[in-house]
């Protein structure tokens, strides 16, 4: 199922009875699930509900202890990794402090020696451009930018491999209102545009019900419930309806003089 209008060059994404434990513990606990190529597919649930560690094993930084994941219909493992361009943005960005802007973005191409490095230098100019950045901050360091604009270059960086399935974890993570906002809109442009399969865990409610095709709500390691934004809206299970109906607690000294 591809997103209406659309002409995928993502990749389908499937996963059987996926288990994983940590520590002893079992974290994820046989999870089942398809995203369509270019699709836009949220999986949203509180913190430590095993949102980071699903991504971790479907980009191959961890290993299952059992279950499957399917690209395109092929089982993924070492062996055929490299004929499928993934990108992960990671949750901090990822950058390097100790190269600029533009040498980030450029890292997977210089080190791979792909491009000449004046064909380098357009491809970087481009993607920071793609995620509305102007490329004269090509000079600069990660530290000297917002948290905004270092979660933009995190982008630009996984744009450079053109992934034909891009992961982003908690992409707008400490960062305020207007500024997850304005990256909830880039990710949706660029799924649009690149025709990318996008894959996104949060535990930003807005940012899921803005930007997901469908939403996959999970808890303890386990999805309670698949479906649209609509059908998840509607929702008749209870640990859902608290999760979304959730307020901010009122600050401590409000509490104790109340």
């Amino acid at each position: 199922m591809n997103p209406p209008g659309t002409t995928s060059t993502g990749i389908s994404v499937h996963v059987r009875d996926l288990k994983k434990s940590l520590g002893g513990e079992l974290v994820l606990r046989g999870l089942n699930l398809q995203v369509a190529a270019g699709e836009r597919f949220v999986i949203m649930g509180p913190s430590g509900s095993g949102k980071s560690v699903f991504l971790r094993q479907v980009i191959g930084l961890e290993t299952p202890d059992s279950g499957e994941i399917r690209l395109n219909g092929e089982i993924l493992q070492d062996a055929n990794r490299g004929r499928f361009r993934l990108a992960m943005v990671f949750q901090s960005g990822g950058l390097l402090n100790s190269l600029t802007v533009a040498e980030n973005v450029g890292l997977y191409l210089i080190e791979h020696r792909l491009k000449s490095l004046a064909e380098i230098d357009q491809i970087v100019r481009e993607k920071l451009e793609a995620v509305a950045l102007d490329p004269e901050i090509g000079e600069r360091l990660p530290a000297e930018l917002s948290g905004g604009m270092r979660k933009r270059v995190a982008i630009a960086r996984a744009l450079v491999i053109e992934p034909q399935l891009i992961l982003y974890d908690e992409p707008t993570s400490e960062l305020d209102p207007l500024v997850a906002r304005t990256i909830g809109r880039e990710i949706v442009e660029l799924n649009e545009r690149n025709r990318a399969t996008t894959l996104v865990v949060t535990h930003d409610r807005d940012l899921a019900f803005g930007i997901a095709h469908r939403i996959a709500f999970l808890h303890e390691g386990q999805f309670l419930e698949v479906g649209t934004p609509a059908e998840l809206r509607a929702t008749k299970h209870p640990l859902i309806r608290e999760f979304m109906n959730a307020e901010f607690s009122p600050p401590i000294d409000t509490v104790e003089s109340a």
